[in-house]
């Protein structure tokens, strides 16, 4: 098996243990991180009704100014947006939720991100 397709499947598995732990509501949502190569997507996500509350990527017309939009301070940018998104709805506090991903990198620079604009986790 090639060592990349190793990769998804062990980040797969990870997903499928961290995902049975933890649980997004109206008050306290999930905040659902996914990264690929050029571009990291955040969203709010509702578990309670399916929902999602809140979305944003480096693929919004937003995030234009960026040079590249796969590095850390792309993630550092979707960060401060979504916790920007959130704050603008009326949470104050999410359940994050790195989707199987290494707390490292991109992800630990958007979750800085969000915490630097006032969002608790």
């Amino acid at each position: 098996m090639a060592k990349t397709a190793l990769k998804t499947i062990i980040r797969l598995k990870r997903q499928v243990r961290v995902r049975k732990k933890i649980q997004g509501t109206s008050e306290r949502p999930r905040l659902n991180v996914f990264k690929s190569a050029r571009h990291i997507y955040a969203q709010l996500i509702d578990d309670t009704k399916g929902v999602t509350l809140a979305a944003c990527s480096t693929l919004t017309s937003d995030s234009a100014e960026l040079a590249y939009t796969g590095n850390v301070a792309a993630a550092t940018y979707v960060g401060k947006e979504i916790a920007r998104l959130a704050i603008e709805k009326g949470i104050s506090s999410v359940v994050f939720d790195r989707n199987g991903f290494l707390y490292h990198g991109r992800i630990k620079a958007l979750a800085d991100g969000a915490r630097e604009a006032g969002l608790r986790f």
